[in-house]
């Protein structure tokens, strides 16, 4: 069988000794039982206690990440706006140049892909991003200097190549810190700061647009967004702690425990003082989940790498001018965000929904596409319908994200199979810029037909892998004994006498899985397929 859960059991990992349980939830009641009468005085403090330490660290680190990856988008994509704005123009692009200086950004983030995942895991994470952040703002500014379609191509990679730190490395800070019921809310408000960043960078076009000067407003354009990422890059170096032991600024040391803690029991597992293990690699890499997520990102990145680069020339091609073009992406972003802060809250609330949400999110863009490519027969108002139809695509990415932080352990595993879906991430985002054929601008009926196929079968890979990963739930229930829980860490341990760790349907108690399991405790690295009672969310 593909995942050799039961070859080990030594890496079977324990829930710490807590005196509250992780968060849960509120579709799945994990199955507790009273037994000890005082403790509901000892659930009031630590109640308490979870509650304060969970508002803090958001307070910390959610609005930290947030302005990050708004920035990051926003320097991503500023080139869409720069193009209606006299970039091709100075910079003498003809032919596909333009649909190359969008996707070679792509190349360099493929060529650093792995070698930053595996750097993030070993050096200190908020140091790290920091030092990235001075780089690529550097990259940004230095944009507004070029003047030939070498030039381009050039900052464009060094930009890919800076910027491929940014979401591994929010996905590992993300998986440090929160519980597995806590990470796709959480991820879904940090990826919202992509389209809170479009609507920003378009804001941020539509003033610089009207300035008339030597420099041009294109140029303008990169040099404030570079001045402003660089700038920021200090803030993430006071503020972003590296680790919770680290985090004595914001955190007591009862708290800091105490966030160590849950993380050990509803978490996936301790990422401080960790190793790189090959064996977590290979595993990685025979692991069937893995390569329906890659497919499903890949899938998704096709169409994104074309709309994201050409989305204000679609738009002039219905026939407004620039600086409506600019106008008309701000409700588009705000429809963007809603949906990635809405489903993120909803796969978070329930366990099993979220490979339908990828679904329910694709949709209406599989409509938005066709609807575009059939704007021959259709007036203005039905083509820019369609095109806001596509708002609701980007969703998918943070939906598929907080599905691999939730349902990886193994701080190396967890690392590679990030690597491997930014690899994803990149093919796709090289790809799609191709389908936007320059002779058959401004319709570009080619890209369009592709975008609609790609969300088509993104549809299928979703309901395979819930498919799967349903099946392969029931099949480790069978082999164990037990149902185990999606939002626990996936180990069986104890709490003042109570079992935590497995549903309301367990066949066993907590000492008799111990003594048919074997379990080791001295390995909380263990990967999901070596952690007795892990369950996939789906």
């Amino acid at each position: 069988m593909p995942w050799p859960l039961f070859a080990s059991r030594k890496g079977y990992s324990r829930l710490a000794d807590l005196t509250t349980p992780s968060s849960s939830s509120s579709s799945e009641q994990e199955g507790a039982v009273e037994a000890d009468p005082n403790r509901s005085h000892d659930t009031r403090n630590t109640d308490k206690i979870a509650r304060r330490v969970l508002r803090k660290i958001d307070r910390r680190l959610i609005p930290l990440l947030f302005v990050t990856y708004m920035l990051n988008f926003m320097d991503k994509t500023i080139l869409s706006s720069a193009s209606v704005f006299g970039l091709q123009e100075d910079t003498g692009l003809e032919g596909q140049d333009y649909s190359w200086v969008s996707s070679i950004f792509y190349f360099g983030y493929f060529v650093w892909a792995y070698p930053t995942t595996f750097l993030i895991a070993r050096l200190p994470p908020a140091g790290y991003l920091a030092g990235n952040t001075l780089f690529w703002g550097l990259v940004v500014a230095l944009t507004a200097a070029c003047t030939n379609y070498t030039g381009l191509m050039t900052v464009r990679f060094l930009l890919g190549v800076a910027e491929a730190t940014i979401t591994p490395a929010f996905m590992f800070i993300t998986s440090t810190w929160y519980t597995r019921d806590e990470i796709p809310t959480r991820t879904g408000i940090w990826f919202s700061g992509n389209s809170v960043g479009g609507m920003a960078a378009s804001l941020l076009a539509f003033g610089i647009g009207h300035i008339k000067d030597a420099v041009g407003p294109w140029r303008w354009m990169f040099i404030i967004l570079g001045v402003a990422t660089f700038l920021w890059a200090f803030v993430l170096m006071a503020l972003l702690p590296d680790s919770i032991s680290t985090a004595a600024k914001f955190l007591s040391d009862e708290e800091r425990q105490y966030a160590s803690s849950r993380i050990e029991a509803a978490g996936t597992g301790r990422t401080e003082k960790t190793h790189w293990r090959w064996e977590q690699v290979q595993e990685c890499l025979a692991d069937p989940k893995t390569w329906f997520l890659l497919v499903l990102e890949m899938l998704t990145q096709i169409p994104n790498g074309g709309t994201q680069n050409f989305a204000n020339l679609v738009i002039k091609s219905f026939g407004f001018t620039s600086l409506q073009s600019t106008l008309i992406n701000i409700p588009y972003s705000l429809v963007s965000a809603g949906f990635i802060v809405g489903t993120g809250h909803l796969a978070g609330r329930f366990r099993h929904v979220n490979c339908l949400l990828i679904v329910g999110v694709v949709i209406p863009c599989v409509v938005g596409s066709a609807l575009i490519h059939a704007r021959q027969d259709t007036s203005k108002p039905v083509q820019l319908l369609g095109y806001f139809l596509l708002s609701s695509g980007s969703a998918a990415m943070p939906l598929a994200l907080s599905l691999v932080q939730a349902n990886y352990r193994g701080v190396t595993k967890k690392m590679t199979v990030t690597a491997l879906l930014f690899l994803g991430y990149c093919v796709g985002n090289i790809a799609g810029p191709q389908f936007f054929r320059s002779d058959e601008a401004p319709t570009y009926d080619t890209a369009f037909r592709t975008i609609m196929v790609c969300y088509a079968l993104v549809v299928v890979i979703a309901m395979g892998l819930r498919f799967y990963l349903r099946r392969l739930n029931a099949r480790r229930a069978r082999e164990e004994g037990f149902v185990g829980s999606a939002g626990d860490a996936g180990a069986v341990g104890r709490w003042k006498g109570t079992t935590i760790g497995a549903e309301q349907e367990s066949t066993c108690s907590a000492a008799e899985i111990e003594n048919r399991a074997d379990l080791r405790l001295d390995d909380e690295d263990a990967t999901d397929w070596q952690t007795a009672g892990f369950r996939y969310r789906y």
